[in-house]
């Protein structure tokens, strides 16, 4: 389900309301001259946003390809075809 967007304006006007649904129904998107600039979220989805996405080296330790053996050697040829 997409997100109900709230112009700048009626997100101010309307806060209490965009913070209840966000709490029930969901993210609320907010734009600002047509574009979407900010998203209004409970703090448990953020908490858990937060957690999962909490660190790239985490991420690489827990992938299913540790241990893995890469071949990272660089290539050591021309890295475009020389002109005559």
């Amino acid at each position: 389900m997409k997100p109900k967007a709230w112009t700048m304006q009626d997100a101010k006007n309307r806060f209490s309301e965009v913070v209840y649904l966000a709490l029930s129904e969901g993210p609320q998107v907010v734009t600002r001259r047509g574009q979407e600039v900010v998203v209004v979220i409970a703090r448990d989805e953020y908490a858990r946003l937060r957690v999962s996405g909490s660190s790239l080296v985490r991420f690489f330790r827990e992938s299913s390809l540790v241990g893995v053996d890469l071949d990272l050697e660089r290539d050591r040829g021309p890295l475009r075809a020389q002109d005559p």
